[in-house]
């Protein structure tokens, strides 16, 4: 029931994700995927929704079963959590009961979601994007912001350092080019720019290679920065992070995907309860709050904003705390929400 534009999209995902070995096991667990959100019907934003959960149970050796048990501690991907909180609307036949475990503690939407939307002022955010990025924001800029916030963001802070990519071909975009091949590309009707790559410099100190290209038969270098080489340095994904979450140790926290921490919502020494958020990470587009699987102290954060991690490795070590008493006085009274 995958619809067809899915596929190709869902593929790219999860091989960007690291799953490309497991492309099988990810078509089968659509379907499960589907079979936890009640046998929903797939459109966007719905069918996002199924390809999320569907990675993520693979990426963690789960199944529809395995999540209806665990569901209270596991830290599912953004869109499922809101999905299940009715935030892109009802279902036909109503929620399955396992939305009752994964959203307790959390708001709920009753009914059409637009219908209790505050109303939006779209002048108004049209000069604010104008103030913030310095440009003048078209109707199509100021919707696309209003709908996904954080991905416009992301989109005009990248356009503004690179330029328009869009005019780029596709296989240029995604993979490098092989010495000696060539490139043209159309900036404006009857403009063409032929891009020769010819060789790449040695590592520098400061992480920059010296990239050496033809622009129209024109010798041509630029500086660019090797993000792989500085990756051990930063602490990302390859270098320092490296320390496995305890899959039998509940407060060892685990990155439940492969992907970039956003943000990170709690620090040593800090009572958390069961259910708290602890990180934020992102990858491909799909979203995931870490929560806390436990109430308990937290002893320690392995990780840093913009660490790239792989799945499995720790983000934070919560020292378990069952009995809220026999916490010291001092954060017996410190509020947990």
């Amino acid at each position: 029931e995958m619809p067809g534009g899915q596929y190709t999209n869902l593929k790219f995902q999860s091989s960007s994700l690291g799953l490309q070995d497991q492309w099988d096991f990810v078509k089968t667990s659509y379907a499960e995927a589907n079979n936890f959100c009640g046998d929903i019907v797939k459109v966007t934003p719905s069918s996002k929704v199924v390809g999320d959960l569907a990675q993520f149970m693979v990426a963690n050796g789960l199944n529809a079963e395995t999540c209806r048990e665990k569901a209270a501690t596991l830290s599912f991907p953004s869109s499922v959590v809101e999905f299940f909180q009715g935030y892109i609307g009802q279902p036909y036949g109503g929620f399955p009961p396992v939305r009752d475990v994964i959203t307790q503690g959390m708001d709920i939407v009753q009914g059409r979601p637009g219908a209790s939307l505050a109303p939006l002022d779209l002048r108004a955010m049209q000069d604010n994007l104008a103030t913030l990025f310095g440009t003048s924001p078209s109707r199509s800029d100021v919707l696309s912001s209003a709908i996904y916030p954080a991905v416009y963001k992301e989109f005009v802070a990248f356009t503004q350092k690179y330029g328009d990519l869009s005019v780029l071909p596709t296989g240029a975009f995604l993979h490098p080019l092989d010495v000696d091949e060539e490139v043209v590309v159309t900036i404006e009707k009857g403009k063409e720019l032929h891009i020769t790559y010819k060789a790449l410099g040695e590592l520098k100190s400061d992480f920059t290679r010296t990239v050496f290209f033809e622009l129209n038969g024109i010798p041509r270098s630029a500086e660019v920065f090797d993000k792989k080489a500085a990756a051990p340095a930063s602490g990302g994904g390859g270098g320092t992070v490296v320390e496995k979450a305890d899959p039998l140790l509940l407060g060892s926290v685990g990155a439940p995907m492969a992907g970039k921490v956003v943000e990170i919502k709690v620090e040593p020494g800090q009572i958390v309860s069961a259910g708290q958020a602890l990180a934020v990470m992102s990858a491909m587009k799909m979203e995931t709050t870490v929560a806390a699987p436990v109430s308990g102290q937290v002893k320690h954060v392995n990780c840093s904003t913009n660490d790239n991690l792989k799945a499995g490795d720790l983000i934070v070590l919560i020292n378990e705390q069952t009995d809220a008493a026999a916490l010291p006085e001092i954060f017996q009274s410190v509020d947990l929400i």
